[in-house]
């Protein structure tokens, strides 16, 4: 019998599976997923021996378990897929067509930043702690049901009063859309990625958020008083009050531009 012939396709296909089972492996470090995962491959290697055993009973058994284990891994690893999938979606720039689809008719006013910004200084100067989501176009729905409906104009003293520490509603997020307070309260999904240990929670939720989403967020540390900017998964920190109206005016333009053109194209 001769040996099988290794082709440059072979090569690039464990170079492949390679690099996928090590995004895996970052993508799941710090979660309960490895655990998991290993369980899953010890049913497997178990459920081969008893197979070669011919152990009929035990091997019904454990074939029965693994045919229905994609079943299982989809309801199990259920938050890290759809937050998988959306990060996908996000880096997709050729196929924001779809995105345009779903999302025209919609007439959103701009968010006005002046108020936003003068309620972070202000919270800066007492450290309170803030965590401000300003939308743009991806669907926050799955964010806002999750938190207490406001619908009341952006204002300063608004926002100051929603995190003020002995404010009910100060705990969470509050999610803005157009000119609009929509929720506050709001739970964010916290990123898997690495980040340093320095970052609290907000600024983990921060990140999260713009993993997956195009939304700006805006964090007050509680700690520091610093102000910093997470967008499209990238955390910009300390930002100067003296810059943040410029700072956040800039992402708000950018993702105005985007809009026009979409309008245009259509």
């Amino acid at each position: 019998m001769g040996f099988v012939p290794f082709t440059f396709i072979d090569l690039i296909d464990i170079i492949l599976v390679a690099a996928i089972m090590y995004w895996i492996y970052r993508t799941t470090k710090g979660t309960n997923a490895p655990y998991i995962i290993t369980g899953i491959i010890v049913i497997y290697l178990l459920w081969v021996v008893v197979k070669t055993l011919n152990m009929e009973l035990l091997s019904s058994i454990l074939g029965q378990f693994i045919s229905v284990g994609v079943i299982a891994l989809i309801i199990v690893f259920q938050p890290e897929l759809r937050r998988f999938l959306q990060m996908i979606g996000m880096r997709q720039k050729g196929f924001n067509f779809i995105t345009r689809i779903f999302s025209a008719g919609s007439n959103v006013p701009a968010t006005n930043a002046a108020p936003i910004v003068c309620a972070c200084t202000e919270m800066a100067e007492t450290m309170t702690g803030a965590l401000i989501v300003i939308g743009q176009q991806s669907d926050l729905r799955l964010i806002t049901e999750g938190g207490i409906a406001v619908d009341a104009r952006i204002s300063t003293p608004l926002l100051k009063n929603l995190f003020f520490k002995n404010s009910p509603l100060h705990d969470g997020a509050v999610v803005i859309e157009g000119d609009r307070i929509v929720a506050a309260k709001c739970i964010l999904p916290v990123t898997q990625s690495a980040v340093p240990k320095a970052y609290g929670t907000r600024h983990r939720a921060a990140i999260g958020m713009s993993e997956i989403s195009d939304a700006i967020i805006l964090v007050v540390s509680e700690e520091t008083g610093g102000i910093s900017i997470a967008h499209a998964g990238e955390l910009r920190r300390d930002i100067a009050p003296e810059k943040l109206q410029q700072t956040l005016q800039r992402y708000l333009n950018i993702n105005t531009r985007r809009r026009k053109d979409k309008e245009v194209a259509e």
